[in-house]
């Protein structure tokens, strides 16, 4: 897909060196000893890449923080009903999800899941209730989409979240995902199911004027002006597909060609001849004036990520980052997606100012050819990988679990073919947010990810060279010390890796080498551990830290 992804070329670059292949052939500890192997490093100073995003996190760190102590664990725990015992305690040492706690003492460390799911909330799932059974079930990331619903209830929404973490242990983080100022539908009162040969009226003024019920308001005033008779209107990523018959003033009569449910605020495309429309749509801006409202408020919930819809380049990944940084203390992570026709070509400098990626399929092939969307997606989860971002796929996952309790065969396969390219998390969007069975929908994201990871296991799958990523020496410390972790944890069958962070990024290393046992990552705050469960394979937990580091390795590995 290099003809589709323009940007630097992949630098082959292994993750272990004649040092380290010295050093694994180097007898192993004896059974008597301590089931522990610790690798320190001390740096005095970050790189460029390392640094967070607001003003105070990017003060210099001091000793204690630049010291790191990753320790591999070379055995099960003698009793695993202790670690449940600490499920959801708050005590002065450390704070244990219960869920994460379960599912070890159930399973043990190496079976545990590493791909991360992430639920859009919506009215299906909003209740206290239905975020409890989600989280339970294996919820990481609540994503909050502000196309609907108003501040009011978001706030309720966020306020529960926040209420669950503290009652039960619960590290799930939050996503603020933004509209957008492409084309999309008015609210509806409901979601209306568009049969073949039904007939619409798409228009730029009140809906409510048009008789009969079907009127659908647009948000874009030059709607009228880019279609053509004969185009096709694509609703929602191609849910719904309707054809043009008539122009006429601010109306655009259509007749439903591909059937489907039409949502509220749905995102609009158009299609001539077979290629997209880009015509005066094309020269939206990415962050519209709602988006900045929006933000505003997402910095004063003090949310864990904000979701930037339809990026078309870089310039407004690091323009939102400066506003962050002038606004907050907190580091809020960007997530921009690729979903839009400009941000292929440009998706490796986007990937570089970001801090994480979501492939929205839906609407991204709704811009694209369909048969690219595979390969775009496969080397978009790679180049993340390589980069060290984590990457989120989204879209259709389970669409047919919104209407039935079981997925189909080919949504299985195709939550398979996402785990074995080892991307980060699956996001759930309809649903979990309006969909009949969300607890269901992430009971099989669970089950799937679970059973697909432990064949990559066995199978030795979905490992990839990794380039260098930092500019300096000191910089470099943490790569090596992280890979060399990495490949010591697979050559010894190590059950876990623990790391020791206050930032996050030495987690954030080990992830990005997918190492074949679990990382635990203890972590003395509350927002770097809901910010670390987003990574692939990070088990996060809140640890009140020792002045002595050996104390903390004495905590964690009682």
């Amino acid at each position: 897909m290099s003809t589709l992804l323009h940007g630097r070329p992949r630098i082959p670059h292994g993750i272990s060196s004649a040092n380290l292949r010295q050093q694994l052939r180097a007898p192993q500890p004896s059974p008597k000893s301590r089931s522990l192997i610790s690798i320190r490093a001390q740096t005095a100073s970050t790189t460029q890449k390392q640094q967070p995003a607001s003003e105070k996190a990017r003060q210099k760190p001091t000793a204690s923080q630049d010291t790191t102590h990753v320790a591999i664990k070379t055995d099960e725990p003698t009793d695993p009903a202790h670690v449940t015992n600490g499920a959801g305690s708050q005590g002065a040492d450390m704070e244990v999800d219960s869920v994460l706690a379960k599912e070890l003492s159930e399973n043990g460390f190496r079976s545990t899941r590493r791909t991360k799911i992430i639920c859009t909330i919506g009215p299906k799932s909003s209740s206290t209730e239905m975020l409890g059974t989600l989280a339970a079930g294996g919820m990481n990331v609540a994503r909050l989409n502000m196309s609907h619903g108003d501040h009011e209830w978001h706030k309720t929404v966020i306020n529960r979240i926040r209420k669950l973490n503290k009652d039960n242990g619960y590290s799930v983080a939050i996503m603020m995902d933004t509209e957008g100022s492409e084309v999309h539908l008015h609210e509806l009162q409901q979601p209306h199911k568009a049969e073949v040969g039904e007939e619409f009226i798409l228009t730029i003024r009140n809906p409510a004027v048009i008789p009969g019920k079907k009127g659908l308001g647009v948000s874009y005033e030059a709607f009228v002006d880019d279609v053509q008779v004969g185009d096709h209107v694509v609703v929602d990523g191609g849910m719904v597909t309707l054809d043009v018959l008539e122009k006429a003033g601010p109306d655009v009569r259509c007749k439903v060609a591909d059937p489907g449910i039409i949502l509220s605020r749905a995102n609009l495309t158009f299609r001539r001849d077979g290629h997209i429309v880009r015509a005066r749509n094309s020269m939206l801006p990415v962050l519209s004036s709602k988006d900045w409202v929006d933000i505003d408020f997402a910095i004063q919930m003090n949310v864990d990520f904000i979701a930037v819809s339809f990026v078309k380049t870089a310039d407004v990944i690091n323009n939102l980052k400066s506003y962050l940084s002038s606004r907050c203390d907190k580091v809020i992570e960007i997530v921009a997606k690729i979903e839009s026709h400009d941000s292929v070509p440009n998706a490796q400098d986007i990937i570089e100012a970001s801090d994480a990626i979501m492939i929205a399929r839906g609407d991204l092939g709704a811009q694209i050819p369909l048969e690219d969307v595979p390969s775009v997606q496969k080397e978009i989860v790679m180049r993340c990988r390589q980069q060290g971002k984590p990457v989120i796929v989204a879209s259709h996952l389970l669409q047919s679990m919104i209407e039935y309790p079981t997925p189909t065969r080919a949504e299985v396969a195709d939550i398979s073919d996402v785990v074995r390219q080892r991307a980060d998390a699956l996001m759930l969007s309809g649903e979990s947010a309006a969909g009949a069975y969300p607890d269901k929908a992430v009971a099989v994201l669970r089950a799937v990810s679970g059973r697909i990871e432990e064949w990559c296991r066995q199978e030795k799958y979905g490992q990839i060279m990794l380039p260098q990523l930092a500019p300096n020496a000191d910089g470099r410390v943490s790569e090596e010390l992280c890979a060399s972790a990495s490949a010591m944890a697979n050559n010894l069958g190590a059950s876990a890796i623990f790391v020791y962070t206050r930032r996050g990024y030495m987690a954030n290393f080990l992830s990005r080498c997918r190492p074949d046992c679990p990382i635990f990552a203890f972590t003395d705050q509350q927002d770097v551990r809901q910010r670390m469960n987003l990574r692939w394979g990070v088990m996060p937990f809140r640890l009140d830290f020792a002045a002595n580091p050996e104390e903390n390795i004495e905590i964690t590995f009682q």
